[in-house]
């Protein structure tokens, strides 16, 4: 009894993930300078992070923070940053409601159906879930940025951009620049 209220005195746990004190944060580091007011970004080759998922983005952020993920503008945003904190951060991007970047440009309905056809080739819906929503910490690619998902892809494909795992790189393997295009202006216009 007495080793159970000792260790109640002095172990607390973990405060939950708070999105108000994320998106103070946020405020703080300017993270909407960049990544938008209401996290759409209308920055080129800037990702959206509104309804991101929170643990793909915590996950992200601590990359950035331990140099493991090389983007030189976000190492200077993370630097110094609590676990806490981007869990706070995360949890505020996960909360702002995602919707497809205003200005996104015409559809054009040949392009969006040879993407729809890539990425049902690639099974893209397996991991990013059917509407493309993401999950834990497979990230949101519907709402996201044409300029910025072709930018990505092609990092993958070419093995200058790496996740916890490398099912990225193998799945863009092989695809030209125009398929890469494809499937790029297919998720940028879904709803």
């Amino acid at each position: 009894m007495a080793a159970a209220f000792f260790m109640s005195a002095f172990f607390k746990p973990a405060s939950a993930q708070d999105a108000a004190r994320g998106g103070a944060l946020a405020e703080t580091r300017q993270c909407a300078a960049c990544h938008g007011a209401q996290g759409i970004s209308v920055t080129p080759n800037m990702p959206s992070l509104a309804g991101q998922q929170a643990d793909f983005l915590t996950l992200q952020m601590i990359l950035f923070r331990e140099g493991l993920r090389q983007v030189p503008a976000m190492a200077e945003v993370a630097r110094g940053l609590s676990d806490g904190q981007i869990e706070d951060l995360s949890a505020h991007f996960a909360a702002l409601p995602s919707a497809p970047k205003p200005d996104r440009g015409p559809r054009n309905a040949a392009l969006a159906a040879r993407g729809a056809e890539l990425s049902a080739a690639r099974n893209c819906n397996a991991c990013h879930l059917p509407d493309f929503r993401g999950r834990a910490n497979v990230p949101r690619i519907n709402h996201q940025r044409e300029d910025f998902l072709n930018h990505t892809l092609i990092e993958y494909r070419d093995g200058q951009r790496v996740g916890t795992d490398t099912q990225m790189n193998g799945l863009m393997f092989g695809l030209t620049n125009a398929d890469i295009t494809a499937i790029s202006h297919y998720l940028t216009h879904r709803e």
